[in-house]
């Protein structure tokens, strides 16, 4: 679709399928087991929405989804779809890998920054997009780089090393950052401690990819807080203060992991937000 003198086109690597209980968090099952329904070991399924972002300087990606290195236990425990993988859906709008100017991980959780690299006709770990820059926040760098035990699962260091020993990589130490003009990079800790949002403003138009910080429609109400966020309380300054400015001024709302819905717009209902879906 158009977004002012942009361009956006919501690309996909796919499905993933992840804990219901650890994706809401605090919230009962009976509260969202009818609209996220879970199979025999408690699994939701989840989208792995990503986004092309065209400026007419830079095609912009945000996130890579989980990427194809993994085996078959890997994608048998986490139910992965690649139906389609990322870069079929690139290449369904007419792209290539080669053909993408920048990267931006909103973090490097795998399901985020896998997609960043890929084996080569060798077997070797190479970045996905040989042209691109890609752009993490220092702090998200060096929380993959030193992970724990709470943290140590979710980052996989061939999804971001290889990045870096490319010279490919840009960090980030700003709390906002325009790549692009009208294209910028949001630092909003909660699900990470160094998370990072993205806002596209094109012509008065104003698209937000807030990722894990609102990865379904039912997290847009405030209580929905998912249990990977290792700083619970700040998601919800953070949450409160996006969907407020969100929804006075008409942003678009693209969600990451909704199965169902991709973007639209919030209006509000008996005091809750809903959304108004955009197909």
């Amino acid at each position: 679709m158009n977004l002012g003198k942009f361009e956006i086109y919501p690309v996909t690597d796919g499905y993933i399928y992840l804990d219901g209980g650890a994706v809401f968090g605090i919230v009962p099952r009976v509260l969202w087991e009818k609209t996220y329904p879970p199979d025999e070991k408690n699994r939701i399924k989840l989208s792995l929405h990503c986004l092309l972002i065209m400026t007419g300087k830079y095609k912009i990606l945000i996130d890579t989804g989980v990427g194809t290195k993994h085996g078959e236990k890997f994608c048998r425990i986490y139910g992965i779809n690649k139906k389609p993988n990322l870069p079929d859906s690139l290449h369904r709008f007419g792209f290539q890998p080669n053909d993408i100017d920048l990267v931006v991980n909103t973090h490097l959780h795998f399901d985020h920054a896998g997609g960043n690299t890929t084996l080569n006709e060798r077997g070797e770990v190479v970045p996905t997009f040989p042209r691109a820059r890609y752009f993490v926040q220092k702090g998200e760098m060096n929380a993959a780089i030193n992970s724990n035990e709470r943290t140590k699962a979710s980052y996989l260091p061939e999804d971001f090393l290889p990045i870096r020993d490319a010279q490919q990589l840009s960090l980030i130490d700003e709390e906002i950052i325009e790549v692009d003009k009208g294209v910028s990079l949001v630092k909003m800790g909660g699900h990470t401690q160094h998370y990072q949002c993205v806002k596209i403003e094109s012509e008065g138009r104003v698209a937000f990819f807030p990722g894990d910080l609102i990865p379904t429609v039912a997290h847009l109400q405030y209580p929905y807080i998912s249990g990977y966020d290792l700083f619970p309380l700040e998601t919800l300054k953070s949450k409160k203060k996006a969907l407020q400015q969100a929804f006075e001024e008409r942003w678009l709302l693209i969600f990451q992991h909704d199965p169902d819905v991709c973007m639209g717009y919030l209006k509000k209902v008996d005091g809750r937000f809903e959304v108004d879906e955009v197909k």
